[in-house]
């Protein structure tokens, strides 16, 4: 496919699937600008696509969000990646770390689609990358699986409201990701049950039917298919990449 002509905005894009979306969408063509809190892992993946450039942005801030959009210019494709984990049995979970949680994983996504859907007057994809946290519950995470099921919630209101449009909104949701993400999660794993990094890893990998985490190039080719002629039609879904997990 191609993307020639297509201006596309990744938030979360410095690591893991947020930089293999961004290599995936200039390698088809299109115009690439992503975003997030620190600028060296950003220019990092903008060194190696010429077509890929940054902005620092927060997408728990308003006025950045606006900033952000001001200073990628009107974009056809908004990819909502940006987001954080956190782990805790919900009786120690505090309320700080609740807010954490919806400011970014939902919070960050309102403001994202909105403002991307404000500065689309034809054409376009608005997709969140959301998780398989948000079609089902997983213990210790309940900050974490309500805001992503949050996200699917949003995101099948407003495919609704832009259904008459030529626009329209999708949430990806993967399983675990081999993603440094992950990795942190793996670390979790070793502290709280002894367990080495192969054992902690194999206990994520078994929640997925075909026994492996989910590879970041997954993702972005269901990213890619939303955003191809022939997809008019997928609007409002919650796609699992998840081996059959869910």
């Amino acid at each position: 496919m191609s993307l020639d002509g297509k201006r596309v905005l990744i938030t979360g894009g410095g690591t893991g699937t947020g930089a293999d979306l961004a290599l995936g969408f200039a390698g088809a063509g299109a115009e690439v600008i992503i975003s997030g809190r620190r600028a060296e892992p950003l220019e990092a993946v903008a060194a190696r696509h010429a077509d890929i450039r940054t902005v620092v942005a927060d997408v728990t801030d308003e006025d950045s969000v606006a900033a952000m959009f001001a200073a990628a210019g009107p974009v056809d494709i908004v990819i909502a990646n940006a987001g954080a984990a956190d782990s805790a049995p919900l009786r120690r979970t505090t309320l700080a770390q609740w807010d954490a949680m919806i400011a970014v994983n939902l919070t960050g996504v309102f403001l994202t689609l909105r403002a991307g859907l404000l500065q689309m007057p034809g054409w376009g994809r608005l997709i969140s990358i959301a998780s398989t946290a948000g079609l089902k519950g997983y213990a210790k995470i309940a900050p974490y699986a309500a805001a992503k099921h949050g996200v699917i919630g949003l995101t099948r209101a407003l495919a609704l409201e832009v259904a008459p449009s030529a626009v329209t909104v999708n949430a990806i949701c993967p399983g675990f990701l081999d993603t440094p993400m992950t990795e942190q999660t793996i670390a979790v794993i070793m502290e709280k049950t002894g367990r080495d990094k192969a054992a902690a890893r194999g206990a994520l990998e078994a929640m997925n039917p075909q026994g492996r985490l989910i590879r970041p190039a997954e993702v972005t080719a269901a990213a890619l298919w939303l955003c191809a002629p022939g997809s008019e039609g997928i609007n409002g879904q919650a796609i699992a990449i998840s081996g059959g997990e869910v």
